[in-house]
């Protein structure tokens, strides 16, 4: 079934690699104009050139960096103020420093808590006027699976993402009314720079070969293998359709069966 985006606008944040470039290449393939939201404008320019117009979608992008919030407001908030709005949020960001949690610096829980939850709710508070005005809204928060079982060697990323999951669930209770969904999208192993750079942590912490690593992750897997970024950008696409109309305040796991509880 062909999904039609036509005439709603996707804002899509962390959106030059990975899981948000895959979701705002399948965004933009479904008609939506897209909004691009990251720090490298090289990137942003590159990526915005590249996404398909073929059905006269216009697309646009903000350059911010989601380690100053402060920064980020006034971008948003002047793109709004400009007459701007958008249907649907993709809230999606690289993930904290690994290690262990007892040895993690405050200061580093401080600056993955400003970067993820407070950045995200920066960014609903800008769009949520309109969304309520136009009385629909799809918020989709890309988190991780340690939302339902925290994950070794990422004590800082374990408790931001179970804040992040906390914070989307009252919205969901919140918004539900003004027919205004918020769910998120819980990838497993991706094949990211993210996951990248958690094999070359725990490669340092181990005798383990950074190619070992990955093995051991796939495995890991009851279909043993990585997902691609374009298969958690799918679970996106369907929370941004029309066909999840119903479906509000969850947590979609998109790891091929790796998280044990149901």
């Amino acid at each position: 079934m062909e999904i039609s985006l036509q005439n709603k606008v996707a804002l899509v944040s962390g959106s030059t690699q990975g899981i948000g470039r895959a979701a705002a290449e399948l965004l933009a393939k479904s008609g939506a104009n897209v909004v691009l939201l990251a720090r490298n404008e090289t990137k942003l320019k590159d990526v915005c050139s590249q996404l398909d117009t073929t059905k006269g979608q216009k697309h646009e992008y903000l350059v911010a960096d989601f380690s100053n919030p402060s920064a980020l407001n006034k971008v948003i908030n002047a793109w709004v103020s400009a007459g701007n709005h958008a249907d649907i949020l993709v809230n999606n960001t690289g993930g904290p420093k690994g290690g262990a949690i007892a040895s993690a610096p405050v200061d580093e829980f401080i600056s993955a808590f400003n970067q993820h939850l407070i950045c995200n709710h920066i960014l609903v508070q800008a769009l949520l006027p309109a969304m309520k005005e136009n009385n629909f809204g799809k918020i989709i928060n890309v988190i991780s699976t340690s939302v339902k079982q925290p994950l070794p060697q990422l004590g800082v990323s374990n408790t931001i993402r179970g804040a992040v999951g906390n914070w989307s669930k009252t919205l969901a209770n919140e918004l539900g009314q003004y027919n205004i969904t918020v769910n998120n999208v819980l990838p497993g192993a991706t094949n990211t720079e993210r996951l990248k750079s958690i094999a070359e942590n725990k490669s340092s912490l181990s005798t383990e070969s950074i190619e070992g690593i990955f093995a051991s992750m796939a495995q890991e897997s009851p279909m043993k293998r990585i997902a691609e970024p374009e298969e958690i950008a799918q679970a996106i696409l369907f929370l941004a359709s029309p066909m999840s109309s119903y479906i509000n305040g969850i947590n979609i796991p998109v790891d091929g069966g790796r998280t044990k509880s149901l």
